[in-house]
C-alpha cells in the first residue's frame, strides 16, 4: 500500500489559477429565505417556531412581548420564548452557500491546509479547499476511500442552485445508534416500529426492529406527506384570503359610516342654538366610542387572520425549500415538527361573516339625532 500511486483525479501539477466565473452568482437575491425573518441577517442559531417562521436567537431574546412570534403574533409554547426546534435546513444551507461564495470570489479560495496557495480542488467529504500539492497528499492519505473531489474551476461555472443540489446528494444519513453513528455507520434502513434510521448491523442483531423499509423511501414518503398537507392548505388559504378581504371591507365601510355620520351631526347641530351644543358633543362622543369599539374588534380579527395567512405562507415556503434542498437527515429531523404545525393550521377555520356581530352600530346615535 505504501507504494501505491495516487488516484488519477483532480488537477495536475502546474494547473493555472481558476478564472473568474462567466456569470455573476445570483446568491443574495435567490436565497434570502435562509436569513432570519426578523433582522434579515445570517445566523448560526436559527430557530423554527410552531408558526413556521424562522428567527435567530438575538431576535427572540429581544422579542417583546416574550412568548409571541414577532412576525404573526402566534404564541410560543416555551416559557422562555426560545423554541426548541433548530431550523437545520436553513443553517446548513447558509454553511453551504458560504462555501459557494468563497468559490465564486474573484480572488478564489486559499488552500485550507497550507494557507499559502490558491485552491484548485474542493473535497466534498472533508469540506476543504486544496492546492495541487496538498491534493496529492490528500489522495495518498485517502487512497482506500472514495472522496469526491472536484476542481474549483468547474464548481465556479455552476450556479448556486446546482452547487447546493450536488452537495445535498453527497450527504449521508448515519445510524440513530450514537455508538454506530460515531463509528461512521451509514444508515440505509428505516424501522417503522421505532421510527428511526438504522444501519445493517442494528437491523440484523435486534429482532425488535420490524418492519423495515428503505430510508430513501421513508424520506420520500415524508416529503410527499408534507407536500400533500401543503397542497391542501393552499386550497384552504383562499377561504382565509376571502375572510381577510371581507374584514378589510367591513373596516372600510365602518370608517365611511363614521365619516358620514360625523358630517351629518355637524350639519344638523350647526342649525341649533347654543343650548344644543352640549347634545352635539354627546353625539360626537357616542360616535367615537362606537367607532373605536368596532375598530378594536375588527383589528383583533384582522390580526388573527393575517397571522394565519403568514403562517400558511411560511409553511408553503418551508415545504418548498425542504423539497428542493433538504437532506435526508434534515427531513428525518424536521418533518414531524413541520407536519404537526401544518396540521394545526388545517384545523383553523375563518369566522363566517354571519357569525360576527356587526361592530360600531350607530343606530342609537341616529335615533337621538332624529329626535332633535
Amino acid at each position: 500500500d505504501g507504494a501505491a500511486a495516487p488516484m488519477e483525479m483532480g488537477p495536475k501539477a502546474g494547473t493555472p489559477p481558476c478564472s473568474p466565473p462567466s456569470h455573476p452568482p445570483a446568491v443574495e437575491d435567490d436565497f434570502q429565505f435562509v436569513l432570519c425573518e426578523g433582522c434579515r441577517q445570517e445566523s448560526p442559531s436559527l430557530k423554527l417556531l410552531t408558526c413556521l417562521h424562522t428567527l435567530c436567537l438575538n431576535c427572540l431574546s429581544e422579542n417583546k412581548p416574550v412568548g409571541q412570534c414577532p412576525v404573526c403574533r402566534t404564541p410560543i409554547p416555551q416559557a422562555s420564548g426560545i423554541p426548541d426546534m433548530d431550523n437545520l435546513l436553513f443553517t446548513n444551507l447558509q454553511a453551504r452557500l458560504s462555501i459557494y461564495k468563497k468559490i465564486s470570489n474573484s480572488t478564489g479560495p486559499s488552500c485550507s491546509r497550507c494557507r499559502g496557495e490558491v485552491a484548485a480542488v474542493w473535497c466534498a467529504e472533508c469540506e476543504e479547499f486544496l492546492c495541487t500539492k496538498c491534493f496529492e497528499d490528500h489522495q495518498w492519505f485517502f487512497k482506500k476511500q472514495s472522496h469526491e473531489a472536484r476542481r474549483v474551476e468547474d464548481l465556479r461555472a455552476e450556479s448556486a442552485h446546482q452547487f447546493l443540489e450536488d452537495t445535498r446528494k453527497s450527504c449521508n444519513l448515519f445510524c440513530s445508534n450514537p455508538i454506530h453513528a460515531n463509528q461512521g455507520h451509514i444508515s440505509s434502513i428505516y424501522c417503522r416500529t421505532c421510527e428511526k434510521a438504522l444501519c445493517c448491523l442494528c437491523a440484523l442483531l435486534d429482532s425488535q426492529h420490524a418492519p423495515f423499509c428503505d430510508i430513501r423511501s421513508e424520506t420520500q414518503r415524508r416529503q410527499e406527506e408534507l407536500g400533500t398537507i401543503s397542497q391542501e392548505l393552499r386550497q384552504k388559504r383562499s377561504t382565509f384570503e376571502a375572510s381577510y378581504a371581507s374584514l378589510q371591507g367591513e373596516a372600510a365601510r365602518l370608517e365611511q359610516a363614521q365619516r358620514e355620520t360625523r358630517e351629518l351631526i355637524r350639519r344638523r347641530v350647526e342649525q341649533l342654538v347654543q343650548l344644543l351644543r352640549r347634545e352635539e358633543e354627546e353625539l360626537l362622543g357616542l360616535v367615537e366610542a362606537r367607532q373605536e369599539l368596532g375598530r378594536r374588534e375588527l383589528s383583533r380579527e384582522l390580526q388573527r387572520v393575517e397571522g394565519v395567512l403568514r403562517r400558511m405562507e411560511a409553511g408553503e415556503r418551508l415545504v418548498e425549500k425542504m423539497k428542493l434542498y433538504a437532506t435526508e437527515q434534515e427531513v428525518m429531523d424536521m418533518q414531524p415538527f413541520i407536519r404537526d404545525s401544518l396540521e394545526e393550521l388545517q384545523r383553523l377555520q375563518p369566522a363566517a361573516g354571519g357569525e360576527r356581530a356587526q361592530p360600531g352600530d350607530l343606530a342609537e346615535c341616529r335615533a337621538r339625532l332624529q329626535a332633535l
